[in-house]
């Protein structure tokens, strides 16, 4: 089998499998408890938030003092969609004595948008900014909609459709320059173990699956010692002070509640790991580096666009970490005169795995709001196919992608059955 729906999940390395049936059957202390075997599960626990750490780039190494390492706080959930709800009620909750306008985008994952509908059922203003045809956010639309008023901002740091790479390093700026008095939360999930997170995020949500790790397992890392202040407010609030998300025995420095899933923690560190290792000297050559994967990316693009016409590529043409480029993982193709989910079962047929979209959102009715707020057909969304790429695929496999996806194309197309 050919997989290659990365953004979707990952399957888990062998050494993140084995360092959590370890887990599970030698070492299944409480973190809590005070004999040795808890002690041992608690020390385990403190690597794993290192681990997360290094490979959001906050610090140089485990127990090491780089840039940011001891200027967050790593609360551990179970996946993205926990931390980013944990991030974004919280802020609301915390700061809404300083005002009522929350400001995202019109293409974050559901996770965060559904979020948003809650709180403006609550009584919250909620803006959101479009996007062009690259989907990159419309600055100005941001810039107007940041004021005094605007107590938290939501932005990913890459879409999780197209692979934009988006311009988070403008938000604090924007927020400050603006007077805003709120935070700054950012969804990190397809960014994270890729390329280094946004260091003036003030909330920033990652996951395991997405890097090779468990499912169920996630972060929301919450920076400290920090003030925010909004002009014209008259008050001060301290960035990390959002309230727990789940009470009960105070784990977790009291901010989520509840006997920590050891197991998955440590599997989340074990491939945060390896990802922080990519490139680095002494790194284990069995997994691709994401210099590897942009390759690979590169040589999917070629190929597909010398054996089919009439295409429309959706990502960025360009890989890499800068705002308006592409995650090097991530390749959205609209196939023009056919229909998505067929060229998927097609595909699946042959034994390789794609995806028409977010897979969060894949067994609703109704198209890709990211393609949509990009300004694309209907027709266009309904012939897009996501590839995305991950460190356990081969380079040999481009060729045979390519290959399958010229015939399942070319099939539809001859047999004439859009409608």
């Amino acid at each position: 089998m050919i997989y290659l729906d990365n953004s979707a999940t990952t399957r888990q390395y062998d050494e993140v499998t084995e360092a959590m049936v370890q887990a599970m059957k030698e070492d299944y202390g409480n973190p809590s408890s005070l004999y040795q075997m808890g002690v041992d599960a608690e020390k385990a626990v403190k690597m794993a938030r290192r681990q997360v750490l290094e490979a959001a780039g906050f610090t140089a190494g485990a127990g090491a003092s780089g840039a940011g390492a001891g200027n967050w706080d790593v609360v551990f959930t179970s996946g993205g969609t926990e931390a980013d709800n944990m991030a974004i009620f919280g802020a609301a909750r915390a700061l809404r004595r300083l005002g009522n306008r929350i400001v995202t985008t019109a293409v974050e994952h559901p996770a965060v948008l559904e979020c948003m509908k809650r709180l403006e059922s609550d009584g919250f203003e909620v803006i959101r900014i479009g996007v062009d045809h690259n989907c990159l956010p419309l600055i100005e639309q941001l810039r107007a909609a940041v004021n005094e008023q605007t107590i938290l901002v939501s932005m990913m740091h890459v879409n999780n459709e197209v692979g934009t790479v988006m311009p988070v390093g403008l938000v604090k700026e924007i927020m400050e320059q603006n007077g805003a008095p709120g935070l700054f939360h950012c969804d990190a999930v397809q960014s994270f173990g890729k390329m280094p997170l946004p260091t003036d995020a003030d909330l920033i949500a990652v996951s395991g699956h997405k890097i090779h790790g468990p499912k169920g397992s996630g972060a929301l890392l919450i920076k400290k010692g920090k003030t925010a202040s909004g002009k014209g407010s008259g008050a001060a609030i301290k960035a990390t002070n959002i309230p727990a998300f789940i009470v009960g025995g105070g784990q977790e420095s009291g901010r989520r509640s509840g006997t920590e899933n050891v197991p998955a923690i440590i599997g989340l560190g074990c491939a945060a790991q390896i990802a922080a290792a990519d490139g680095k000297a002494g790194a284990t050559g069995a997994y691709l580096t994401m210099a590897d994967i942009a390759e690979m990316r590169q040589n999917l693009l070629d190929g597909l666009c010398s054996k089919i016409d009439n295409i429309e590529i959706n990502s960025p043409l360009e890989a890499g970490t800068v705002p308006g480029q592409c995650c090097p993982s991530v390749l959205n193709i609209n196939f023009r005169g056919t229909r998505g989910e067929v060229i998927l079962h097609t595909l699946e047929q042959e034994g390789i795995c794609v995806s028409t979209g977010s897979a969060c959102s894949s067994n609703k009715k109704g198209q890709s709001h990211v393609l949509e707020a990009m300004g694309l057909s209907s027709k266009d969304i309904e012939g897009a196919i996501r590839f995305s790429l991950g460190r356990l695929n081969s380079p040999e496999e481009v060729d045979t992608v390519v290959e399958a996806v010229a015939r399942a194309v070319g099939r539809f197309r001859r047999l004439g059955s859009f409608r």
